[in-house]
């Protein structure tokens, strides 16, 4: 919540409440290392160093959770379902995706309120990027 439109937060922000910044560098950074071996996620990453792609997510996540908006200042908006058209995102890269968050959400060790509305937002985010139903 904010006070008003445009006003600072009415209370501490989710960012706030998971630590800020080293909370989503290392979530990120968790699930990057099971992307990293991934036969069918890793080939949709352009860069062989997954480093500014970690980087870019973790600036994402932070301003989606009312952090810094370094992300739309460095980036513009973020226009996440348009970025992701040039990749198949099919339903096997979903699952995949979402296995991979999940192992980086669950060793987040968060109190269950929080994991649960991470959570809640991880899923809904991935099932909106499938983009193809080709294998």
């Amino acid at each position: 919540m904010r006070e008003g439109e445009n006003g600072p937060a009415a209370g501490p922000t989710f960012f706030e409440e998971v630590g800020g910044t080293p909370f989503f560098e290392k979530l990120v950074h968790d699930f990057y290392v099971g992307v990293a071996t991934d036969p069918v996620l890793k080939p949709m990453y352009p860069e062989d160093d997954l480093g500014p792609a970690e980087h870019r997510l973790v600036m994402f996540l932070e301003q989606f959770w009312g952090g810094p908006g370094t992300y739309s200042e460095q980036r513009g908006h973020p226009r996440l379902r348009q970025r992701h058209i040039p990749f198949k995102v099919n339903p096997d890269a979903r699952d995949r995706w979402l296995g991979h968050m999940k192992v980086a959400v669950d060793a987040a060790n968060l109190p269950p309120l929080q994991r649960g509305i991470l959570w809640d937002y991880m899923e809904r985010a991935a099932f909106a990027m499938v983009n193809s139903f080709e294998e």
